[in-house]
């Protein structure tokens, strides 16, 4: 009996371990998909409002939304029509209805995106801002910085 519960405790801190490394690597696409697909244009690298283009409009401190994932998700699939936040997925109001409207022609006061994701980009940005950014505050730490600038720059030093 005691190397059952031996071996099904092994079993189970196994699973736990495999499901952290596997929710750690979609956490990274989502960071990458962030930085690439133009999220930090408007809503700052660090998700904070600071966008990092003038001409870009102005996101929403997603630091602190109380966006839950399911929010998160639509909001980023649809966008927010009149806001300045482009729908992101290629299919919104076309093949998959958002915003309560039938399907059609998406909103014509949608802000252009910079290119559109694929449902499991936008699942793997969800991810990454509900481990990394959602909730954490209008402090960034340089442990925030390090992770997300992959050069690791020395200016990170500049956050505590």
């Amino acid at each position: 009996m005691c190397c059952a519960a031996l071996s099904l405790a092994i079993g189970l801190l196994v699973q736990a371990t495999a499901a952290l490394a596997q929710n750690e690597d979609r956490v990274k696409v989502g960071v990458t998909t962030w930085r690439n697909s133009g999220c930090s244009d408007c809503h700052g690298a660090f998700a904070d409002g600071e966008k990092q283009r003038d001409e870009s409009p102005t996101g929403a401190n997603l630091r602190t939304t109380r966006l839950d994932a399911a929010a998160l998700k639509q909001t980023i699939s649809c966008g927010r029509p009149g806001t300045g936040m482009p729908a992101f997925d290629e299919g919104a109001y076309k093949v998959r209805a958002c915003n309560g409207q039938a399907l059609g022609p998406p909103p014509s006061d949608l802000y252009p995106t910079p290119r559109a994701l694929t449902p499991d980009e936008i699942d793997a940005v969800v991810t990454y801002l509900q481990a990394r950014i959602v909730g954490k505050g209008r402090t960034i730490t340089k442990q925030e910085c390090l992770y997300y600038y992959a050069d690791q720059p020395d200016w990170c030093d500049d956050y505590k």
